[in-house]
């Protein structure tokens, strides 16, 4: 482990410039994790971080001593109040990590997949990618306008379900969404009011669930391809759900539906 005082350290300066940037992120290909947790589950599923930053006060918790050992040739430990400068989160987080954007391999399309279109508050993509990987999805596709899914805000909401699913970005929703139908998949459009009830269409099978935008819904151009378009059922007076909220329904009632099958 290096220990670092200076905050002109080229290696610190980086992690700062893509902490601050989605633009640098997105350029380099890269993002910053915060906490043992993520960092853990990167390194479990992926190995070894770029760097690795840790506050020396951070070092007296197992976790964080056990990460920086286990890298250490790649680690830094630099002072509390240095790294405050640093993260996002309170300095009490105690740990960075720089990592490789994971790439998803060119696969064929799964049986179970989660589509994003234009889903704009990073909030929103983290918590619906951790129900995705909950529900055990195996890819979510991203259109060009959603939020960028490794941003500190997904990452934080998204809890590690990040290295649990494939995430494909600035997809071409409704091509692939065709694509898909035409290789005997089923894409499902969830609108506010209007569509099937959802507790009563079959969703057991080759299954695609597209979630829209949080205030304009999914566009028609995925509405015309998808088929069919299911409702929620709610209590009168009520408008509708939180976005992500409502992927989470919809996603465990395809669980539902394929755990009887």
């Amino acid at each position: 482990m290096q220990r670092i005082t200076s905050r002109q350290n080229p290696r610190l300066k980086d992690a700062a410039r893509l902490l601050a940037s989605a633009r640098d992120r997105r350029k380099a290909g890269k993002c910053v994790l915060e906490g043992e947790h993520l960092v853990g589950v990167y390194a479990d599923r992926h190995g070894a971080p770029e760097v690795l930053i840790a506050a020396e006060d951070a070092l007296g918790r197992p976790a964080v001593r056990a990460l920086a050992e286990r890298f250490a040739e790649r680690a830094l430990v630099v002072p509390t109040r240095l790294f405050a400068e640093l993260a996002v989160l309170p300095a009490a987080v105690g740990l960075l990590a720089v990592v490789a954007v994971p790439l998803p391999a060119a696969t064929i399309p799964g049986d179970f997949c989660l589509l994003l279109e234009g889903v704009q508050d990073p909030g929103n993509v983290g918590s619906m990618l951790r129900s995705a990987a909950a529900a055990g999805v195996t890819q979510v596709l991203l259109s060009p306008h959603c939020a960028f899914a490794w941003s500190p805000k997904v990452l934080r909401a998204g809890q590690g379900a990040h290295f649990h699913v494939e995430i494909h970005e600035a997809v071409d929703l409704p091509a692939w969404s065709s694509a898909y139908r035409g290789g005997g998949g089923e894409v499902v459009a969830t609108v506010a009011s209007g569509g099937a009830g959802l507790y009563a269409t079959r969703l057991g099978g080759r299954v695609a669930l597209a979630i829209g935008n949080e205030g304009s819904g999914l566009s028609p151009a995925l509405l015309a391809v998808a088929n069919p378009h299911v409702t929620i059922p709610m209590a009168a007076g009520v408008e509708s759900l939180n976005a992500a909220a409502a992927a989470a329904v919809c996603l465990f009632e395809c669980v539902r539906q394929r755990l009887r099958a």
